[in-house]
């Protein structure tokens, strides 16, 4: 078989990242038909959405000394056949089984967002830039989060059996693209005598980090997950017989927006102040109180402008906070900036399990407000700390190569000035 060539051979790699992000939000739409057809609580819905994070945050961990060891394509096939198998799991419509399938499929997709992103840089070839081959990467893990909630709500809506056959098309899809990366050439791995942890720890302790960085970390991934997963299912009853699907399309919403944010962070980056995080700060504190507004009203339309406002603060609180991280660790260290980073978002996907355990006590709307009002509080934070702390100019003469961690999931391009890489 002729060797793939190099302007095409990548597309396999992306493949195998888009997948990985289909199967980790396959579980959005799908929990609106649990809460049809189950006698699952709200509560327990939403820890079996969480507990995704438990498998997500070793997954990214691992996954470039894993690619380093083993190969940028042995990782990501292997990660990717625990992810068709996670899904076949979850098609047994058990509690317990349900956990285990969520727990496998996250630490699956953090192989696959490093290792995997990696590998799609690599195979781009260099006379591919360092940008767009961040924007490859970047647009396949978008498309895969918003096709995986997009498919699930389709699949659940017209076809029989709405909690089996999503998941088993995430596992022939699996299987598919197992198939296209078998003869796709593995991308050696570059030996680097730093130690990463080092440069983690350095850069947790800078005030930088503490002050501007961690106040706005979880408005990352908590501003996505109140959007497509705590918002359409308080205005179900608006949409009888199409909650899957409506579902679906309020993810895919707040997902591309995401994407399509992402590179405004890069333009409003100054290494001088905080501009870009406090702006995306802004925009999620403007979501929140327009879901609250959403919520008190049971309003359709509110619950799509509010994924759509959140969805962009989504992405530009990413996208910021990722060119924070950088300035903060050498560049010699490559992408461990990026997966300190996207660990640190984490915490963002417990927000789910924490309004259903608090829904008990306070409204949903008064719930989404009291975010708002936390998040004013980060913001005057973050403000207050924007001109602060600044990290001194790293010497150019000290960068090094790159490693398999160059890539972390969803994270955004690159500014230009800077010139750093980053797979997604």
């Amino acid at each position: 078989m002729p060797r793939p060539r190099t302007t095409t051979r990548w597309l396999p790699a992306a493949a195998a990242v888009a997948v990985a992000a289909w199967g980790a939000n396959q579980f959005t739409a799908l929990a609106t038909v649990y809460r049809a057809r189950t006698d699952w609580s709200a509560l327990s819905l939403a820890a079996m959405f969480s507990v995704y994070l438990v498998g997500l945050v070793p997954g990214l961990l691992l996954g470039g000394p894993a690619a380093d060891r083993y190969g940028r394509r042995r990782t990501v096939r292997a990660a990717l056949g625990l992810s068709a198998a996670a899904s076949a799991l979850l098609a047994l419509t058990d509690e317990p089984t349900g956990y285990t399938a969520r727990l496998a499929t996250g630490f699956a997709a953090g192989l696959v967002f490093l290792a995997g992103t990696t590998w799609l840089r690599e195979l781009s070839g260099p006379g591919t830039t360092p940008e767009a081959a961040a924007r490859r990467a970047m647009y396949a893990t978008g498309a895969g989060f918003a096709a995986g909630a997009l498919a699930s709500g389709v699949i659940a809506e017209w076809l029989p059996g709405p909690t089996v056959l999503p998941c088993l098309a995430h596992s022939v899809a699996c299987l598919l693209v197992l198939r296209a990366t078998r003869r796709i050439p593995d991308t050696a791995a570059v030996h680097r005598p730093v130690r990463p942890a080092d440069h983690h720890r350095a850069a947790v302790r800078h005030p930088r980090f503490r002050y501007v960085v961690l106040p706005a970390s979880p408005a990352v991934l908590g501003a996505a997950t109140v959007a497509y997963v705590v918002l359409p299912p308080l205005v179900a009853s608006r949409v009888p017989g199409y909650a899957p699907l409506f579902s679906g399309l309020v993810a895919a919403l707040t997902l591309t927006m995401g994407v399509v944010a992402q590179p405004f962070a890069a333009r409003l980056d100054d290494a001088g102040s905080a501009r870009a995080t406090l702006t995306a700060m802004a925009t999620v504190i403007a979501g929140l109180l327009l879901g609250a507004l959403a919520a008190a009203r049971d309003s359709v339309g509110l619950v799509v402008a509010a994924a759509f406002v959140l969805g962009t603060g989504y992405g530009l609180t990413l996208g910021a906070g990722l060119h924070e991280v950088e300035r903060l660790t050498p560049r010699n260290t490559g992408p461990t900036s990026a997966s300190l980073y996207q660990s640190t978002t984490s915490s963002g996907f417990l927000t789910p399990l924490l309004l259903a355990g608090a829904a008990g006590h306070a409204s949903y709307p008064a719930l989404l407000v009291g975010m708002a009002a936390v998040g004013v509080f980060c913001l005057a934070v973050t403000g207050a700390h924007s001109r602060r702390h600044l990290p001194e100019p790293e010497d150019p003469t000290h960068a090094g190569s790159e490693t398999s961690e160059d890539a972390s999931v969803q994270s955004g391009p690159t500014p230009p000035r800077s010139r750093r890489r980053w797979a997604e």
